[in-house]
């Protein structure tokens, strides 16, 4: 079975700054990691290459430094990865991203099972991976807790529908996404790290695509864009109300309701 698994390179702290001006992140100078949803489906991938034989590869995103995640996946077992990266990706919403993922994974070769996480630490739309099996035609599943069999050609499948947990299958060709504390992700190999090589990663931009309509791609492609993004407000100030329970309770309804909280 060929499995593939997508992957992003997210910050590796909370403590990320907003420029006030163009109203994004702030990534130059923060240490960066796999998004942690996705390690999820790397195990789950693993695991199942360990159980029914097969290979794992990786795709994912974002600037030439995103190779950086691809080392480390290779680094737990994934044979290898490619990155997609060039300008005219910048500025992706979800619809645009999803899009030029699926233009990647046409690039790449056909597999059997795509794995994303249930969603990535910067965005939290959880959109991309149902998005994205739009686009290559196949089924997809959400909020998967665990991969139980494969037989006559289908996943059979435990999910998390909120309301209920079920068990149902899935032909495969599909794509999958795996929620979250479902494993325990394996950590990386320094004995492979140590022999880790070039080939295991690979580059494809803009130019390699088959569609080559820039239109379709990045913040053109996008059908929803960020006016502004903003850390919360941080307020210090506070009142201390004494008195009996009674005189207590009238102040702070008065407190509330001045604050249009009532």
């Amino acid at each position: 079975m060929r499995i593939l698994v997508c992957i992003k390179q997210v910050p590796g702290s909370t403590n990320v700054e907003v420029d006030p001006i163009t109203g994004v992140l702030k990534r130059s100078g923060i240490p960066s990691k796999i998004n942690p949803y996705d390690l999820y489906a790397i195990e789950t991938a693993l695991s199942l290459t360990e159980q029914f034989g097969g290979t794992v590869d990786c795709i994912t995103m974002g600037p030439p430094q995103a190779k950086a995640i691809i080392d480390e996946a290779v680094c737990m077992g994934v044979r290898g990865g490619t990155v997609l990266s060039d300008r005219k990706f910048a500025g992706a919403d979800v619809l645009a991203t999803a899009y030029t993922l699926s233009q990647g994974i046409q690039k790449v070769g056909s597999y059997d099972l795509i794995l994303c996480g249930k969603q990535t630490t910067d965005g939290d739309t959880a959109q991309v991976g149902a998005e994205l099996s739009e686009y290559l035609g196949i089924p997809n599943v959400a909020n998967v807790l665990s991969v139980d069999g494969v037989q006559d050609g289908k996943l059979v499948l435990t999910v998390n529908l909120d309301e209920a947990i079920v068990s149902l299958e899935i032909a495969l060709p599909c794509l999958i996404s795996m929620d979250a504390d479902i494993n325990t992700p394996r950590l990386p190999s320094y004995k492979i790290r140590k022999t880790l090589s070039a080939d295991a990663v690979r580059f494809l931009g803009f130019g390699d695509f088959e569609d080559q309509d820039p239109e379709h791609y990045g913040l053109s492609g996008s059908a929803t864009q960020v006016e502004r993004i903003f850390p919360p407000e941080k307020v210090s100030e506070k009142q201390t109300i004494t008195g009996d329970a009674q005189t207590q309770t009238d102040a702070l309804l008065t407190l509330l309701g001045a604050h249009k909280m009532l």
